[in-house]
């Protein structure tokens, strides 16, 4: 289903263990016990008359809950702003996974105005054996701006007007993808479903490779004006500050943190400046093989939410895991379906290693941040834990090892 996988982690040893932060979709459980709802029918007598709210004009994000997070999305809040688009919900619905943001499978009502509100699903509702189902993701709020919200669903709107398979945000009949209700920021998504795909399966990769290249073409006609960058001070010096600063983190343990990520960054920034300047250009941002459902017509990507500018291997090094010679391989089938459709800077294959250096030290400081969120502790219990600590420590002093070798090479 869309988004199930959004910010999942698991060891995996073959890669390194955490060091990795390979990303699955094995904990929705514990997310929908997290925001209190359950896989289960909500009762909903949805005959009843009851005043409608018309979507807010979408405003300034710092007053769409910014205090309260999603403590206030209740069931009855989330249907009712689906429903103030337009649309006539059925009453069940399903928490699906992810952290950043609350992620809910709508079902639609079976009455042939259920779906007005959303022209491209007109016609869609009457005469079908099964629900009409569409995604309602609720934007957490204060992370982004309304524009860098927006810009991000002209980029996938982008995408997918040139036939590529991405999910991108339905419109109502004014053209708008982004609502509000009662303080909360969402977009509504058609219902998608597939399979992860098979990352060790040259056939699948060449046709990953293809995609991806089909969209940094598309990425590279215009900037982000608004979105983030990819960048050391972003997901390197303010995530190592954060991290520094939470209580999560063992007295004992701090000056040993604070040394050895100190290290890291430096040779991150090394590499960056060894490397050169590197094109920037417009990116899915989260890449990775959960945000990537397989069907028998090939593959369609799903979460733009982390949409940024920055260089094009930040789309292709999380599919590579393993040895070097396994990588050597695996990045050869995407890059041959990727210079099918773009150019490829094999500079950038120096980064590969500082990224993913990056992402580890990102992903600790934004369960530390997020801490707060009742999702988090029950989601992520061992980062309470020294034992955890310890081992991400030692996964860094590794990762200052990986950085000294040799770059893979593509023939």
């Amino acid at each position: 289903m869309f988004a199930m996988g959004e910010f999942e982690t698991q060891t995996n040893p073959e890669s390194g263990g955490l060091s990795r932060y390979f990303w699955t979709r094995r904990v929705a459980d514990l997310i929908r016990f997290a925001v209190g709802l359950y896989n289960s029918r909500v009762n909903r007598d949805i005959g009843n008359e009851r005043p409608q709210r018309a979507p807010a004009s979408v405003g300034d994000p710092q007053s769409a809950g910014s205090e309260t997070g999603f403590a206030d999305l209740a069931p009855e809040q989330l249907l009712d702003a689906v429903e103030s688009v337009g649309l006539c919900c059925s009453g069940a619905f399903l928490a699906l996974n992810s952290y950043e943001n609350r992620v809910y499978r709508i079902d639609l009502g079976e009455q042939e105005s259920a779906a007005d509100g959303l022209p491209q699903l007109a016609g869609f509702v009457t005469g079908r054996s099964q629900p009409v189902r569409i995604v309602a993701k609720f934007y957490r709020p204060s992370r982004w701006s309304d524009e860098q919200i927006l810009e991000e669903h002209r980029f996938t709107q982008q995408l997918a007007d040139i036939e590529l398979p991405v999910i991108a945000p339905l419109a109502d009949h004014l053209g708008r993808t982004l609502f509000a209700y009662a303080g909360h920021r969402f977009a509504l998504y058609p219902n998608a479903g597939g399979r992860a795909p098979e990352l060790d399966n040259p056939d699948q990769l060449e046709q990953i490779g293809r995609l991806v290249g089909r969209i940094h073409a598309v990425g590279t006609t215009e900037p982000f004006l608004h979105r983030v960058n990819i960048s050391v001070e972003r997901l390197g010096d303010s995530a190592r500050e954060q991290v520094l600063k939470t209580s999560l983190l063992p007295d004992y343990l701090r000056e040993n943190y604070a040394s050895i990520t100190a290290q890291l960054l430096e040779q991150v920034k090394q590499a960056f400046i060894q490397t050169g300047e590197i094109q920037q250009i417009r990116l899915h941002g989260d890449l990775h093989p959960g945000n990537m459902l397989w069907t028998d017509a090939g593959p369609h990507l799903v979460d733009f939410d982390d949409a940024a500018s920055g260089p094009a291997i930040q789309d292709l090094w999380m599919f590579l895991s393993g040895d070097r010679q396994y990588m050597n391989a695996r990045l050869g089938d995407l890059l041959v379906g990727y210079e099918q459709f773009n150019e490829f800077d094999a500079r950038e294959l120096h980064l590969i290693e500082p990224l993913r250096t990056l992402r580890m030290i990102h992903h600790v400081a934004w369960i530390a941040q997020r801490w707060h969120d009742p999702a988090f502790p029950i989601a992520f219990p061992a980062v309470s834990s020294t034992g955890f600590w310890e081992t991400h420590i030692n996964t860094l002093q590794e990762q200052t090892e990986q950085l000294r070798q040799p770059v893979l090479v593509w023939d």
